[in-house]
């Protein structure tokens, strides 16, 4: 072996993977595998979060070939065995912070470490959005996929086009409210500052209502006359699977309503596609 053929990463808690060659059959937490996917590589399996069942969350598999891509299963039905049935050889996770491996229990993540090479990703609240995308698209390449121009253009586009369009807007701004609904009569209202992605919005001119100070980092959980006293002008619904659906919550208008997956995309073409939703709604 050569030191040229020795593939090295070190990831997000500054712990360095290395192997003898580069890898080529990646598992991936649900997140990180739909992201590599947009950016050029091919997760062999994907794996989910407490939040997730028996089958894939598709609301945050974007576009992955889900007829090609192994889902292997998700929380307390993951162990080590399971999780390394299809011989990876590399194994991609997301951290909210302090290096914890999101969507396995330490009892798990600590052997899987034993036996195979494992990069975590942070996502949290503490980097921004572009900071994230570089840190997929750094491991991306690392692994073999090409920087694509074109994919750039396209995410350049579409926030200049949202950048104009929050310009434009009349004195009275849209004002927009991201939500997860919770049922009938309540909903978890986020707090934009919190969300890389909504920071984005809010960078390019977007209104983001900002629900009043009180318990909660991420959401504000409020009743359903608490949510709509916001008065929002669009709604950002949260489409994982274990979120209600937003016609349980009820409306009384007819505000226009943009999927929004709180656990975010972090290829260009991914989030030009957001931006795109958002600046219609506000267009619309």
């Amino acid at each position: 072996m050569t030191e040229q053929s020795e593939w090295r990463f070190s990831d997000d808690r500054g712990q360095l993977s290395t192997a003898p060659r580069r890898p080529e059959r990646v598992l991936a937490y649900v997140q990180a595998g739909a992201t590599l996917w947009g950016l050029g590589i091919r997760p062999q399996a994907i794996f989910g979060s407490d939040h997730d069942g028996p089958d894939p969350d598709r609301a945050k598999t974007g576009t992955l070939p889900l007829d090609e891509v192994a889902y292997v299963g998700a929380g307390s039905g993951l162990d080590v065995e399971r999780l390394l049935s299809g011989r990876p050889d590399l194994v991609v996770a997301v951290s909210y912070g302090n290096g914890h491996v999101y969507g396995l229990a330490p009892e798990t993540a600590k052997p899987l470490e034993e036996r195979v090479p494992v990069v975590v990703i942070d996502v949290s609240q503490a980097r921004t959005f572009e900071e994230i995308g570089d840190r997929f698209a750094e491991l991306a390449r690392s692994l073999g996929a090409q920087d694509r121009a074109d994919a750039d253009a396209d995410l350049d586009a579409a926030r200049e086009r949202l950048r104009t369009i929050a310009a434009a807007a009349p004195a009275d701004t849209p004002r927009v409210l991201a939500l997860s609904p919770a049922g009938p009569d309540q909903a978890h209202v986020a707090r934009p500052k919190m969300w890389p992605e909504l920071r984005v919005l809010t960078e390019l001119g977007v209104h983001l209502v900002e629900p009043a100070p009180g318990p909660g980092a991420n959401w504000s959980t409020l009743d359903r006359a608490d949510t709509f006293a916001l008065r929002p002008d669009v709604i950002l619904t949260d489409i994982r699977a274990h979120a209600a659906p937003l016609d349980e919550l009820g409306r009384d208008g007819g505000e226009p309503v943009v999927p929004w997956n709180p656990e975010p995309l972090y290829g260009p073409r991914d989030h030009a596609r957001f931006l795109g939703l958002v600046a219609d709604a506000l267009e619309g």
